[in-house]
């Protein structure tokens, strides 16, 4: 047995001795994270900034840790409600008599955890399976070596006897996956997503698959572009776009586009100026993923595709250079390549194709024969336009007039459809998917089912058969 399976095991072992937690130890446990995760605020920060280069503090506080005290927040006010059994309909034939709904703890679940946002996507997916009753397994990222250190002593302090920390590269990734998890939430590519479900699969692991795609942002012919340009750069710009649900490409009304390059670029400006040396802007991650965005961006520059750095302020439209802090800027892209990897891949990072359109319809077509999306953002006032885009379009989950902050609603649920994902999460979801809804039928001392009991030659029995199935 490896000391995976030992661990495993062990964990298993734990959750035997207490199969359900009362709601006491589940508050005390949301509590004991939330007090651990406001300690070490600052060195999670710091631990963030330091695995990806340079990130800002207030960002990692802005999109990890606030969203990370809320969720708590809202899972310790609904626990206690989410926790009654649930009274379900009783048929006549069947009185006296009663029915509900249990929601039992699956046991022991795992967590794979992406590096982009190492803290909230850890944080998130755990405070559910905790709140649920379980214990769980976390597999962190060997990509942000810093961020681990603060998230382990976090889950040893508040969780020591309930949670383990693992991590590892892709061969200890592959080993997690697996064993033989109550359920398995797995955050990241695609690729990576068909793999763990496939190794899940041998244990009939139940498994969320939290996964990305292609996002696009639909303009509609009303939308005011100046209103809606800084919605759209904060969320294709925050984290330099490694986001899941980043925007990654941006249809726009033709006679628009140019009032769009104009607003996005100066809003660049506006929101990073002297951009070298601007202390809001991310990095992005490692060598390895910045070449990867260069890379599409020179075939885009090769292939003829018009693009426009955001990042140069000598008004000649320079093209971005590597440089070793690995800061690359806003990059608009017009004219790209369908068949290139800007437009086949998801792209996770500040490049941003512009794609003009002459109807809603061909708009809506060029969506639609694309693979579903995590997220689509669309910009529009008009309520026949909203509710079109909304019954015509499969997407996880949908943004009105505003990029990115869907995910932090605690009340909504979170999770991608077809290649994008499959199953949702966070708040009540989240409960849900790391619990077991156990049916109930009980009975008193009166027994009605003993009229149905053979012998079935009985006229009381075959009175009760016609008046049923009249």
């Amino acid at each position: 047995m490896s000391a995976l399976q030992r661990q495993f095991e062990q964990l298993k072992q734990a959750y035997s001795l207490c199969p359900y937690p009362d709601y006491a130890k589940r508050r005390q446990q949301l509590t004991a994270l939330r007090h651990a995760i406001t300690q070490h605020s600052t060195a999670l920060a710091d631990a963030v900034s330091q695995d990806f280069g340079y990130r800002s503090n207030d960002e990692t506080r802005l999109l990890e840790i606030m969203p990370s005290l809320g969720g708590i927040d809202y899972h310790v006010k609904k626990l206690k409600s989410w926790l009654k059994p649930e009274k379900r309909h009783v048929h006549y034939s069947f009185m006296p008599a009663s029915n509900r709904v249990m929601l039992q703890p699956l046991g022991v679940v795992g967590i794979i955890v992406p590096w982009n946002y190492p803290i909230y996507l850890a944080l998130g997916p755990l405070m559910a399976a905790i709140a649920a009753g379980n214990k769980a397994m976390l597999k962190l990222s060997e990509y942000t070596p810093a961020t681990n250190k603060v998230l382990t002593k976090i889950c040893q302090q508040a969780l020591a006897e309930d949670v383990i920390v693992i991590e590892g590269d892709a061969d200890i990734a592959a080993e997690f996956s697996r064993l033989p998890f109550d359920h398995l939430l797995f955050t990241g590519s695609t690729a990576v997503g068909r793999k763990v479900m496939q190794a899940a699969a041998a244990n009939l692991t139940p498994v969320t698959l939290e996964l990305g795609g292609k996002s696009p942002v639909l303009i509609a012919p009303d939308a005011d572009i100046r209103q809606i340009a800084k919605r759209i750069l904060f969320g294709k710009t925050a984290n330099a776009g490694q986001t899941c649900v980043a925007p990654d490409y941006v249809l726009v009304p033709a006679d628009k586009l140019e009032s769009l390059v104009a607003e996005l670029s100066q809003a660049f400006t506006e929101f990073y100026p002297d951009f070298a040396t601007n202390p809001d802007y991310s990095a992005v991650i490692n060598a390895a993923q910045y070449q990867r965005l260069m890379s599409m961006l020179e075939h885009a520059q090769n292939s003829g595709a018009r693009v426009i750095n955001c990042g140069d302020n000598s008004g000649k439209n320079a093209p971005a250079t590597t440089n070793s802090e690995r800061r690359l800027a806003l990059q608009l892209i017009i004219g790209a390549d369908d068949n290139s990897k800007l437009m086949e891949q998801e792209i996770f990072g500040p490049l941003l194709p512009l794609i003009p359109y002459d109807t809603l319809d061909e708009a809506l077509h060029y969506i639609q024969q694309r693979p579903r999306p995590l997220a689509l953002y669309l910009m529009s006032d008009d309520k026949t336009t909203q509710q079109q885009v909304l019954k015509q379009t499969h997407v996880g989950g949908v943004c009105i007039n505003d990029t990115l902050v869907h995910v932090a609603q605690d009340d909504l649920p979170f999770g991608g459809i077809g290649p994008s994902g499959l199953g949702n999460y966070h708040g009540k979801e989240g409960f849900l998917r790391f619990s077991h809804q156990k049916a109930v039928h009980q009975k008193g001392w009166f027994n009605s089912g003993r009229f149905i009991y053979p012998p079935f030659n009985r006229k009381i029995f075959k009175a009760i058969l016609s008046w049923l199935t009249r």
